[in-house]
């Protein structure tokens, strides 16, 4: 798959934040409460025109407590701050026990009956998104947080 130059800077703009907001505004309990083998998943979602608004109120509303109730830890939603990007794109970062529980996690919430009412609901206008790109990250051994 061909990654788009904005698709790239968008991640590298979602990585970013993630550790400035992990290493600056958690507390170290916090941090150290979730090490272990975790795994990240770095996520892109490109809305079309107009949609943006309305891909956010769906995650706001509904898909964060639907992620947790599927076993996902919901770590940071972005909005990249330069155009056009900062128009249609949200990116956001999960936490999962390991890559395993992951594939269990998308899985659930794939087929949770409510979710699956949620997207037809807000989909009613036409999709929400035309382009997701997820990464699946480890930490270094360095990073503060594992």
């Amino acid at each position: 798959m061909i990654v788009k130059p904005r698709v790239a800077a968008a991640v590298v703009v979602a990585v970013f934040g993630v550790g400035f907001a992990l290493g600056g505004l958690l507390q170290p309990s916090v941090v150290s409460a979730q090490s272990g083998r975790r795994v990240y998943a770095v996520r892109t979602y490109t809305a079309p025109e107009g949609k943006l608004k309305d891909l956010d109120a769906r995650f706001r509303d509904h898909t964060l407590k639907l992620f947790t109730k599927a076993g996902m830890t919901n770590i940071g939603y972005f909005h990249p701050q330069d155009a056009p990007n900062s128009q249609n794109t949200l990116i956001y970062v999960l936490a999962h026990k390991n890559r395993d529980e992951a594939k269990k996690s998308w899985a659930a919430f794939s087929a949770d009956p409510e979710w699956v009412k949620v997207r037809t609901e807000s989909e009613v206008n036409g999709r929400l998104t035309t382009q997701v790109v997820s990464v699946f990250m480890d930490p270094a051994d360095f990073s503060p947080m594992k």
